[in-house]
């Protein structure tokens, strides 16, 4: 029987890939439910406050298990954004300002948006969820970040998804 603990490095890194997939279908199947069921409006804001909840404790839990200190600045965040589940599917990246005053974060790749598009449903209006999202994540790491978004789907441009700011506050 073959269990974690008897896997290779990359065996474990397919299962985290696995893991990483499952979690956003789970999610995906959990929203276009509550989409059919209540319509998008409601969807979306049940959507954002199950994202405030787990954004916060992803963020906890990527801080506790790598020790990265909590007021740690954008560096801090550059690093618990790649250590997020989502960054194992790939797709992402940031990109400091030259004065390292600002770091961007751009999804070069969403599944989400990929998956509505094939299955012929609208581009997911992602901003609400993802502020949400991103902002809470970003102050759990250090409550001085100011989150930003610079870009989200329907409002982004064609083959563009989300692309979000981020500074420290004065």
């Amino acid at each position: 029987m073959k269990t974690f603990e008897t896997m290779g490095r990359e065996e474990l890194l397919r299962a985290l890939a696995m893991f990483a997939k499952n979690w956003l279908a789970h999610d995906g199947c959990w929203f276009l439910a509550a989409e059919e069921r209540f319509g998008i409006d409601t969807a979306i804001a049940l959507d954002a406050g199950s994202w405030a909840r787990f954004a916060a404790a992803e963020a906890r839990r990527i801080m506790a298990t790598f020790g990265i200190p909590t007021g740690g600045g954008l560096p801090a965040l550059e690093e618990a954004l790649a250590l997020r589940l989502y960054s194992a599917l790939g797709g992402q990246r940031v990109e400091w300002s030259e004065d390292r005053q600002r770091l961007r974060f751009f999804m070069d790749q969403c599944r989400v948006q990929e998956t509505r598009h094939r299955k012929g449903l609208r581009a997911f209006p992602c901003n609400e969820v993802g502020i949400v999202e991103f902002e809470t994540f970003a102050r759990t790491v250090d409550p001085r970040i100011i989150t930003k978004c610079l870009q989200c789907p329907p409002d982004a441009p064609e083959g563009q998804y989300c692309a979000w700011e981020f500074t420290l506050s004065a």
